[in-house]
């Protein structure tokens, strides 16, 4: 009756009288009502308890229904049920690991959804004053999320309140569409003030994204070491590591003491984008080594920098691909690594924030042209229906036309299957599928490969004899299959009269192309790596094609010489 009558006053809205029910009952008994009650309604009830009776029962449940109870909790009961449960001694340990996880992350995102509400609550009643201990309080990252949601005159209100050292970070990191609203909305000194203040090489991303218009007119107002720095970064060659280094580093002189190296690191430390490795360099900006901070730290006053700096170390060139230059930074898991002129004069650095943008960036890229679609630079939803339509168009044209291949090859043959048997067409999708998804198989592992930097071109002859290995082993268990499948599944259940001989010419036909199809789809991202090509571009949009083409060629040779 106690069990009918929480579910009566809940059905009813009686949030009040619920919760004294629940006080009357014992810990086992509530318990027990809650275990036998539906997942859905559970996760409604349950968070109306009083909080500390909530989460003592919470606590009792097993760690599947706890990860239900945490993922479908309204975001309304989440609040105070999270806060009541975070403060039980030794929770982490009371729940596994991923739990307590999900539970962090969904409080984290409500407070920041609490926060956003709190910041337009306090713009909408004009305290504009309590608005700054607010955002003083959230990272640059935090409030740019903010910013991205709010309306376009809430978003320069809120952004004109920003403290200066914080407003550059905050518009770094902003989406573009919300940048060009307050570019537009800030009067020139304004943006000079912003542009100003930014590093050099996150004021070059900001230009490379916006209009011509935008672009000239940041340029017009910015100062000239700074105009200086963004045109020199944009004269270097497209995707190379000058367009994405920053020019912001401490140098120093292998004459230097510690000492001396201290002082300059105090000075010029506030303008530098990183200070934890300094780099050596003679009266010519020759780079002669690198230093870290640790480094000089740990030494005596007196110590000279030539005597403990590391000569042995890693750089590149302002012409190495931005993708090579990642690379580098994760493999010797560096900071950063300075980028040099031809005559070894340090020119930048590029540090792992930017090599992480890099890598982001060209996995998307990757992704999309594995695809068939090009590229684009904008999130998802800020992108254009039409934007993505003429990215998806070309390719698909392209392999319109290229499937014309297969049409030729299936209409030279068709009449002569047709006469040997009709069912031998009903196993054309099979292959060409089959093969296709072999082959892209082989391809994206390659050529993910090729982007670790894992495999070269001189080591085409190890990737094929391990891909003749894996192609043998998975053919002979398909082929196999599909024997099976045609003689059992196929004959005897769905009636279709495939003969012996018939069976044994697809499965021979199967085998062949999927040996084919790895060869194919392990070679062609090598071969269009060593004719500089883009492995993504070239290889998977084609494997299909090729593949699809050279099975119909097989299984109808096959055919016509066995049958």
């Amino acid at each position: 009756m106690e069990d009918n009558k929480i579910i009566e006053l809940y059905e009813n809205h009686d949030i009040e009288n619920l919760q004294e029910q629940a006080e009357q009952m014992s810990e086992q008994e509530l318990f027990e009502f809650l275990s036998n009650l539906d997942k859905d309604l559970l996760a409604h009830i349950l968070p109306k308890l009083p909080n500390d009776i909530a989460v003592q029962q919470f606590l009792k449940f097993d760690d599947e229904n706890k990860k239900y109870l945490v993922e479908n909790i309204s975001d309304i009961d989440f609040k105070p049920f999270s806060e009541t449960l975070l403060k039980v001694d030794d929770i982490e340990n009371l729940m596994g690991k991923e739990i307590f996880g999900n539970i962090l992350i969904r409080a984290e995102a409500d407070a920041r959804y609490r926060k956003l509400v709190e910041i337009i609550d306090e713009l909408e009643n004009k305290k504009f004053a309590a608005l700054k201990p607010i955002l003083s309080e959230l990272t640059a990252v935090d409030i740019a999320e903010i910013l991205n949601d709010v309306d376009e005159e809430k978003l320069c209100l809120i952004f004109r309140l920003l403290p200066k050292d914080l407003a550059s970070d905050v518009f770094v990191e902003m989406d573009n569409d919300a940048q060009q609203v307050l570019i537009s909305a800030f009067t020139d000194k304004e943006l000079s003030n912003i542009i100003n203040d930014m590093f050099f090489d996150d004021t070059m991303d900001i230009i490379e994204e916006m209009p011509s218009s935008v672009a000239r007119r940041i340029l017009k107002v910015a100062s000239k070491d700074t105009r200086d720095a963004v045109n020199k970064l944009l004269g270097y060659p497209k995707d190379s590591a000058g367009t994405i280094m920053t020019p912001e580093c401490i140098t120093l002189r292998t004459s230097m003491t510690v000492d001396d190296a201290l002082k300059k690191i105090r000075k010029q430390a506030v303008d530098k984008e990183t200070i934890y490795t300094c780099y050596v360099t003679d009266s010519q900006k020759v780079l002669l080594g690198i230093v870290s901070a640790k480094d000089i730290i740990l030494h005596e006053p007196d110590d000279k920098i030539g005597d403990f700096m590391e000569e042995n170390f890693i750089f590149a060139q302002t012409n190495t691909d931005k993708e090579e230059v990642a690379n580098l930074l994760s493999k010797y898991d560096l900071l950063a690594i300075p980028i040099v002129d031809s005559e070894n004069r340090i020119v930048g650095i590029v540090t792992v924030d930017d090599a992480i943008d890099v890598i982001t960036e060209e996995a998307s890229e990757d992704i999309s042209k594995i695809a068939a679609i090009v590229p684009t630079s904008k999130p998802y939803l800020q992108t254009s229906a039409f934007t993505l339509f003429k990215s998806r168009l070309p390719w698909m044209l392209i392999l319109l036309v290229s499937a014309t291949f297969t049409g030729l090859i299936i209409n030279t043959f068709e009449s002569s299957l047709n006469a040997l048997s009709p069912l031998l067409f009903a196993c054309v999708p099979m292959l060409m599928d089959s093969g296709g998804n072999a082959g892209s198989q082989a391809s994206v592992t390659i050529i993910r490969s090729l982007a670790l930097d894992e495999v070269e071109f001189r080591n085409i002859f190890k990737v094929i004899w391990k891909e003749i290995r894996i192609a043998i082993m998975l053919a002979l268990v398909l082929s196999v299959a599909c024997f099976v499948k045609l003689q059992l599944i196929d004959k005897l259940i769905f009636g279709y009269n495939y003969t012996f001989t018939i069976s044994l010419v697809v499965s021979i036909a199967l085998f062949c192309t999927i040996c084919i199809a790895k060869m194919v789809g392990a070679c062609l991202p090598l071969f269009a790596k060593k004719l500089k090509l883009d492995p993504a571009v070239v290889a998977s949009p084609f494997i299909t094609t090729i593949v699809d083409a050279i099975s119909l060629i097989v299984f109808c040779g096959l055919a016509l010489a066995i049958l």
